[in-house]
């Protein structure tokens, strides 16, 4: 898995409640809750991201409710993929139960700037900052972790394994 596009950066202890409002959870479509996706932060963000961009995030990005929208949200937005300093650790499974690629950075996120044009290699472990030209090494995604990202999140993954069955 690659991805390109520019970087988003938000802060750190973004809440699930900031990557999509409550007052949004009428739906579990990921189209339709991408249409609002960190309403909660800065009304009107989404307009500003493009199909395939990164958000980059500080420390404990998606704290708060258990809410699996939130990670839908931001794959509805069109990103396929979230750097940041670290986790909120319920979102960290829930987004890779819904197929939302997270990798954490450390320290290095605070050298990606918002609009830098990135290449992530999530097999590699590799995050590319094309507009600095460095370049930074994260912890790769395990492989049964790759396999549900490849399947599109748990439910596909689950799916596969059973052969279409469930």
């Amino acid at each position: 898995m690659r991805f390109e596009g520019k970087a988003h950066v938000v802060g750190d202890h973004i809440d699930t409640d900031a990557i999509i409002p409550a007052r949004f959870l009428v739906t579990a479509d990921p189209g339709e809750l991408g249409k609002n996706c960190m309403e909660g932060l800065t009304p009107g963000w989404v307009r500003r991201v493009s199909p395939g961009d990164v958000l980059v995030a500080g420390e404990n990005f998606g704290c708060g409710s258990s809410r699996e929208h939130a990670p839908l949200a931001i794959l509805g937005a069109g990103i396929p993929v979230v750097l940041a300093k670290s986790f909120a650790r319920i979102f960290y499974r829930n987004g890779f139960n819904m197929g939302l690629v997270l990798l954490e950075m450390g320290d290095a996120i605070d050298r990606l700037g918002d609009g830098n044009a990135l290449v992530v290699d999530v097999a590699q472990g590799v995050v590319e900052n094309r507009t600095t030209g460095e370049t930074f090494q994260v912890r790769p995604v395990p492989g049964f972790m790759m396999e549900m990202l490849e399947a599109g999140g748990l439910v596909q993954y689950v799916r596969r394994r059973l052969g279409g069955a469930a």
